[in-house]
């Protein structure tokens, strides 16, 4: 099972880094990925790294705040978020895969951890 962890409240231009574990399990060999629902908005990608960390994707709204990395030994992905602006403000979640539709499509999903930003 996957566990998004780090959300939180921050003031504009404040940082939060994001982890996601499994729990239980392990994500060798899963390609990741993490999405965001704002309220009242559909889910968005946001980035995503494969195994074991080689190719990374970051959407180009969070591209240059936003960096994806994954410590294989410690078993955890994390999202590192600088920058941080008010329309940043959603729950988070991370998703895993080893379809090789990558990173269209994922197989689990973690629950969503808040972050909100205050101006």
């Amino acid at each position: 099972q996957l566990q998004a962890s780090g959300g939180g409240l921050v003031q504009v231009g404040g940082s939060l880094r994001l982890s996601c574990g499994a729990s239980g399990g392990t994500l060798s060999y899963y390609n990741m990925g993490w999405f965001r629902q704002a309220p009242g908005k559909g889910r968005e990608f946001v980035a995503a790294i494969s195994w074991p960390g080689t190719r990374t994707y970051i959407a180009g709204s969070v591209k240059g705040r936003f960096t994806v990395s994954r410590d294989n030994v410690k078993n955890t992905v994390y999202l590192q978020m600088n920058s941080l602006k008010p329309e940043d403000t959603a729950a988070y979640y991370c998703a895993a895969t080893r379809r090789g539709s990558w990173p269209a499509e994922y197989d689990f999903w973690g629950q969503g951890t808040l972050v909100t930003v205050s101006s």
